[in-house]
């Protein structure tokens, strides 16, 4: 079989094109083979191939690529390649014409958030026909609804002459592309003119025609057994862009009366089925990768995972598992299950020993069975590159009794030589840790369950994908490589917190990663994909440049964006400043200032925590010279007069006008915030001019090109590694490039209304919210709506008069009749999917909601020692039973036309 392929491309000199084919080597793995093409004009581009890959006998699956000296410039979207199928034809020959394929403005339509759950349809192979000489046409049609189906009419007697009674059917072979294969021998003349029609399975909605002129096709002259296959440019109709509503809610919030005192997998599905029977169409959830490093609360952040791939055991639905066999102890976990359950907030600890328990119980009696099975035997073969690890981390953990590896005293890193053993059953090393493979495939199985069952409901299930991952965590272990230790990620100062957020996590070693095509990144997100069909980038931010603070810091304010074009003396001179490197990097601390900050106490603070230095000019003393060492001076210490003292001191660490590269020790950063401080106060008046125009041009214009490039290195290999729906959360000190990467990429943004983005307004315009967005009021790092509406009255009151357009003083507490007036408005955005948080939904109704407003905060980001304990105050079967309740949100949804 010959196959010749053609594309119409303009090139330059220099660029050439290449096929590339794309096989599966089975072990889920894809590879492709390159095809040099040729062309005599640098437009028309062809090439034959008379021998495919073993893998391709039945389907080629293909893409185009521009190459320069072996380097690929550019290439089409890879996440819906080319497909020619080749069993229906026994043609000897393929003559295939295709159109370059970039990535389409409506790229969201092809993800499997719209393919699998919200239009679901099946796919089919093209009807086997005997055709002497085939005519297929191949065309994209993503716009159409689950119901509706294509059919090709023409003007040729074969292609019905426009008569809808004798259109032609036409199969879809992929998600959204639809084929038809025409007898040319039975076609009359050297052109036809056609058009597309979407019918609907449901008779009573009228067919649509494709917008546009007919398209004329000119008859290709092709010999006996062979096909040509014309692919043509994507079919339009008039239909307009849906959008969806759903919900936020954490898994381990979410209460039924079967729940052993937290959220589970099988609370999840629960949590499905109101979604859907409200007519939403969305349920958004926090990360579920397991956070267990020291077994108490502090483990209760879902954003410090040990392992991207691991889930957390609390999760586990222990009422889809086997009975235990002990009545004593069926009833002993039933009462404290019931009491677990009856509490308002989750005891994250009693919780998590109780399930450790429990599971330990159920491996002895049931384990050794289970892991005969050839369900498990797949699991483990699928999972076993992160699982054996993650087994033995845990093991060594527990054993070690600290997740920090560098205080154990054997196996500091992973060794690969130890998978053997841990992966074969009957050696002692097994045996030390089969209970972990027991609990996560307890878990993937279960999860994988409650995504099925999401599909079959029309939900799309949207997770989570933290920034980073906890530096004692098993990722860190086992590949260390790919992290930077001696730098914390986090985030500048912002609305969430004055003096920015230090998460604790490494950075990313982003040269490492880069060298082998972010592979470490490429299996996160396709695991991510087994459980979830959208998900939410957090801090996308950091694929551009993350805030990388010093291990000596305890606050965000010394940090620095990296990378990131840092300044040399001579160009912070040029601007006009007088570069002073001793008095402008080291801490000013003076007795003026010492006054202002400690008043009474400046005295004992010198006595205690200084050193002179020069004139009235003071130092920190060597044991106090850093925020880490303060806080190891404080620990302990926890009355008020301590946290003050401690805090001051911090101040006075942090107090400089400029900080060195981390990198280069030539160059320099201006101070983020800095103007709040007193090292920028002691400026004359014109070097405070001169200093903020260095740094807005540092912060707002400077690094935009740079990080633009950075961030191009990174995303599109994440988002074309899945087929999930891509959502950032794009809040904070956002640079422009961000936009630009982010629409080039087809990402949906974060659209919050009290957080606008034009720093010129005060609230966003909900209408002018973009159509690839999500919108919500409040995420799980914000007050809820009802908190937020008495934190500042002042506020409040100019939100009351210009965005809901009422007048006189706004009410407090927010009603219930006035929550639903703002609900129905973020519904009515433009955004494709508006997501309100379960609190915000439930403010809704004044019966329904939890009469303490405060109590419904899931986090508050100032605070890095915060206890994620929000539970649901009420059973999601009370909900789905209170009509008036899934009436009203139902009503809204209507209203909204989502």
């Amino acid at each position: 079989m010959n196959l010749y392929f053609n594309i119409d491309y303009q090139t330059v000199f220099g660029e050439e094109l290449v096929l590339n084919i794309v096989t599966n080597n089975g072990k889920g793995e894809c590879q492709t083979t390159q095809y040099r093409m040729n062309t005599i004009d640098g437009l028309r581009w062809n090439c034959c191939i008379n021998k495919l890959p073993d893998a391709c006998q039945n389907a080629v699956e293909y893409f185009y690529c521009v190459d320069i000296a072996g380097v690929t410039k550019r290439q089409e979207w890879t996440l819906h390649p080319h497909r020619l199928g080749l069993g229906a034809l026994k043609a000897k020959a393929y003559h295939v014409y295709d159109q370059w394929n970039a990535i389409p403005e409506d790229a969201y339509q092809y993800t499997s958030a719209f393919t699998q759950c919200l239009k679901r349809r099946d796919i089919q192979a093209l009807p086997a026909s005997d055709y002497e000489r085939t005519l297929r046409l191949v065309v994209r049609a993503p716009q159409l609804r689950s119901s509706q189906r294509l059919v090709l009419v023409g003007d040729d007697i074969a292609l019905g002459a426009w008569s809808l009674g004798r259109a032609l059917p036409m199969t879809e072979i992929n998600d959204s592309e639809w084929a038809i294969d025409l007898n040319l021998s039975e076609l009359k003349g050297e052109e036809i003119a056609v058009k597309f029609v979407a019918i609907d399975a449901d008779k009573r909605v009228a067919p649509l025609w494709e917008t546009g002129y007919n398209r004329e096709l000119q008859l290709p002259l092709v010999g006996m057994n062979e096909a040509c296959v014309y692919q043509l440019h994507q079919a339009f109709f008039e239909l307009w862009d849906e959008r969806f509503a759903g919900t936020l809610v954490p898994v381990f919030s979410l209460r039924t009366k079967r729940s052993f005192g937290v959220g589970d997998f099988g609370d999840l599905k629960a949590m499905i089925d109101f979604v859907a029977h409200t007519n939403q169409r969305v349920l958004q959830v926090l990360p579920i990768n397991d956070s267990t490093t020291t077994h108490t609360w502090t483990d209760s952040y879902p954003y410090s995972c040990i392992s991207i791939f691991a889930l957390h055991p609390q999760y586990v639905d222990l009422n889809a598992l086997p009975l235990l066999k002990s009545e004593d102890d069926r009833m002993a976990f039933e009462a404290l299950r019931q009491e677990l359950n009856a509490l308002s907030q989750i005891d994250y600890e009693r919780v998590n020993n109780a399930k450790t328990a429990y599971l330990k119980l159920l491996f002895e009696q049931e384990g050794k069975e289970m892991m005969k099975s050839s369900e498990f035997k797949k699991f483990f073969e699928e999972e076993a590159y992160w699982l054996v690890p993650y087994a033995q981390y845990c093991h060594l953990r527990d054993l070690y009794g600290t997740a920090d590896f560098t205080q154990w005293p054997d196996h500091n890193t992973w060794d690969e030589a130890e998978r053997k053993p841990l992966s074969t059953s009957t050696t002692k090393a097994y045996k030390e840790v089969a209970f972990h493979y027991f609990v996560q495939y307890l878990l993937y199985t279960q999860m994988r369950h409650a995504h099925e069952h999401a599909r079959a409901k029309g939900v799309i299930l949207k997770g989570d994908i933290p920034i980073g991952v906890n530096r004692h965590g098993c990722d860190v272990w086992t590949e260390p490589h790919y992290f930077n230790l001696n730098g914390q990620a986090g985030a500048p100062p912002d609305d969430f917190s004055v003096k920015g957020q230090n998460w604790g996590f490494p950075t990313y070693n982003w040269d490492e990663m880069l060298r082998d095509d972010c592979a470490w990144w490429v299996r996160r997100f396709q695991n991510m994909a087994k459980f979830f069909d959208a998900y939410r980038i957090d801090h996308v931010l950091g694929f551009f440049r993350i805030w990388e603070i010093p291990v000596s810091c305890v606050d965000g304010l010394l940090g620095q964006f990296s990378p990131s074009l840092g300044m040399s003396r001579e160009e912070i001179e040029a601007y006009g400043l007088p570069f002073n490197e001793e008095a402008f990097t080291r801490p000013f601390i003076s007795d003026w200032v010492l006054d202002r900050m400690f008043g009474e106490n400046a005295a004992q603070v010198k006595a205690t925590y200084l050193q002179p230095l020069h004139d009235d000019i003071w130092e920190l003393r060597p044991e106090f010279d850093t925020q880490r060492k303060i806080e190891q001076a404080f620990e302990g210490k926890n009355e008020e007069t301590d946290r003050w003292l401690r805090d001051g001191l911090y101040a006075l660490v942090s107090d400089v006008l400029f900080v060195r590269d981390r990198k280069d020790p030539s160059k320099f950063h201006p101070r983020i915030s800095v103007q709040h401080d007193f090292v920028y106060e002691a400026l004359w008046d014109k070097d405070k001019a001169v200093f903020n125009r260095i740094y807005n041009d540092y912060y707002y214009r400077r690094n935009n090109q740079f990080w633009y490039h950075e961030a191009m290195k990174k995303l599109p290999k994440l988002v074309e590694a899945t087929r999930m729906l891509v959502c950032a959360e794009d809040l904070g000190m956002v640079p422009d490039c961000v936009a630009w990467v982010m629409d080039e990429l087809r990402i949906l943004s974060l659209e919050v209304q009290s957080m606008p983005k034009d720093p010129r307004v005060r609230f966003g315009n909900l209408s002018a919210f973009p159509y690839r967005s999500v919108n919500t009021f409040s995420s799980h790092d914000m007050p809820t709506l009802r908190q937020w509406w008495d934190e500042n009255w002042e506020r409040t009151q100019e939100y009351y008069n210009t965005m809901l357009y009422k007048g006189g003083p706004a009410p407090h507490p927010l009603s219930g009749l006035l929550a639903r007036d703002i609900v129905l408005r973020q519904l009515m955005s433009p955004s494709m999917l508006c997501i309100l948080s379960i609190q915000d939904w439930l403010a809704t109704d004044d019966a329904l909601r939890l009469p303490d407003a405060d109590a419904e905060r899931i986090n508050i980001p100032a605070n890095p020692r915060h206890y994620w304990r929000y539970r649901m105050h009420l059973n999601i079967e009370d909900l789905m039973v209170n009509t008036p309740f899934c009436a009203a949100v139902r009503d809204m949804v209507q209203q909204s036309g989502r």
